[in-house]
């Protein structure tokens, strides 16, 4: 699995989890919510700026966004 994939799995399953939606998140990450869609279905890949305001967004460590579940 390509790392990007990864991120944008995990991001999606910590997103749902915390029963935000996208356009939730988008907002308190700070991105706008097509962009976040481009990110969890694996055809954007983020800058680590974005995945550390994702990451803080969501209240986990940046790595949670990256590690292989």
């Amino acid at each position: 699995m390509r790392l990007q994939d990864r991120v944008g799995l995990n991001i999606q399953e910590l997103r749902r989890a915390r029963k935000l939606s996208q356009e939730e998140l988008a907002d308190l990450s700070e991105v706008h919510q097509t962009y976040l869609s481009g990110v969890e279905s694996g055809k954007r890949n983020p800058s680590l700026l974005v995945i550390e305001r994702i990451a803080k967004a969501l209240r986990v460590d940046p790595e949670e966004l990256v590690r292989r579940r």
